[in-house]
């Protein structure tokens, strides 16, 4: 069976314009992304930078403040922690510290005295000091959770892990995201290949030379326009008979909750990134004269059985250098000990479990904000992206396909 070429360049028309609709609308999806360092010859124009990673402290800035005005605030994490619990999970990783602080600080600055003491005496004032450490943990614990703005700024650690790792941040978007940035592509496929239909409708009645690149530019623009408007309208279902229209985020608010609250807990608010915040963010100087107050007083009143001695042998300022000493070893190695109370943490602080419940609870307008931001910033530019490609390819149907009509319009 023989078609004439006619009737096929026409049935191309809405073929072509179906991929036109998909090409487009995933090249857009792209471009929010990718790549997520700039390359070009010169920033900002001559060039190109993924809209999400190029804004990651704005991104990041509204992701902070969803995470910790709506979902979960410092208060909360810190005064879930019980003191005595911390203490109790550190002490054999504790006891075998003070050991080899005491032995290191004194064959440090001491080795003969240290030596020299009796070794039932040596023994006694180690375990002295390991006797007081989990109360010295726990007062440290207690006096950080009625101080946490003053020891920890959650804001700071979420916004710089999401500003250092642009991947992260990019899959935070795209992981929760993954089907709405799916119903996008396919989306332009259907929109398309109906907009084709028209256009081949209105070219076989009126085949006059600009209708090619405006059809193209016209699928380039709506199928983008078309699927965002989708993905977030209507906010709140709409009710037709048996039917209820709901914007595509919105109806999948449960399962985008879980994938969410997942990843944020898995890969940001983290004990260990939460921990680490603690002792290097902003305020660990803070932390640290805190400690350090502490780990003083314990060391004199656990050494109290060989002070006199020691301060007699050694001196007073030899024995205040002896314990600045014990302090840099405490807090050189109180990272790794705090390692140990990673998975009590994650049990007492909830952070996924709460992440999810509040993320489900939450109004339109705020669950909306967890994803519309990276579509929001540079909407204009994206669909312009489409609509370029659209009219290009309008131009090649006219030159390439139908070139008799563009011969006829320029010679």
């Amino acid at each position: 069976m023989n078609i004439d070429p006619e009737i096929l360049k026409y049935l191309s028309l809405p073929v072509i314009s179906a991929v036109v609709g998909y090409v487009t609308n995933l090249v857009a999806i792209r471009m929010m992304f990718y790549p997520v360092e700039f390359v070009g010859l010169k920033p900002p124009w001559l060039g190109w930078q993924g809209v999400v990673p190029r804004k990651c402290a704005k991104m990041a800035g509204v992701a902070v403040d969803t995470i910790t005005t709506r979902l979960i605030t410092q208060e909360e994490i810190f005064d879930r922690l019980d003191p005595d619990r911390i203490a109790q999970e550190l002490e054999g990783p504790l006891n075998e510290m003070v050991h080899d602080i005491t032995e290191a600080v004194m064959r440090e600055h001491q080795p003969r005295l240290w030596d020299s003491l009796p070794a039932a005496l040596r023994q006694r004032v180690i375990r002295r000091v390991q006797a007081e450490a989990p109360a010295m943990v726990a007062e440290v614990m207690d006096e950080v959770r009625e101080n946490i703005h003053q020891m920890f700024d959650l804001k700071d650690m979420v916004i710089t892990s999401l500003v250092r790792d642009k991947t992260l941040l990019n899959r935070i978007f795209l992981e929760t995201g993954e089907t709405e940035f799916r119903f996008i592509a396919r989306s332009g496929l259907y929109f398309g290949f109906l907009f084709g239909l028209v256009q081949m409708t209105v070219w076989w009645l009126y085949p006059v030379w600009w209708l090619l690149p405006a059809f193209g530019l016209l699928v380039g623009y709506a199928t983008n326009w078309l699927a965002l408007k989708m993905i977030f309208n209507p906010k709140r279902p709409w009710q037709f008979g048996p039917v209820a229209i709901q914007g595509l985020f919105f109806k999948r608010q449960s399962e985008v909750a879980h994938d969410y609250g997942n990843l944020v807990s898995d890969e940001i608010l983290t004990p260990a990134n939460i921990l680490e915040a603690v002792l290097r963010g902003p305020y660990a100087d803070k932390l640290f004269a805190l400690v350090q107050r502490h780990v003083q007083r314990v060391v004199d009143e656990s050494a109290s059985v060989a002070r006199p001695f020691v301060a007699w042998t050694v001196g007073t300022e030899s024995y205040e250098r002896m314990k600045a000493s014990a302090v840099d070893h405490v807090l050189t190695q109180m990272p790794e000990a705090l390692q140990h109370v990673t998975d009590y943490a994650e049990d007492a602080m909830r952070i996924r479990e709460t992440l999810v419940s509040r993320l489900q609870g939450l109004d339109p307008v705020g669950f909306e904000r967890m994803l519309r931001p990276a579509f929001e910033e540079d909407e204009w530019l994206l669909i312009a992206v489409g609509a370029a490609l659209g009219f290009g390819v309008g131009w090649f149907q006219l030159v390439f396909v139908f070139g008799e009509e563009f011969a006829r319009a320029f010679g």
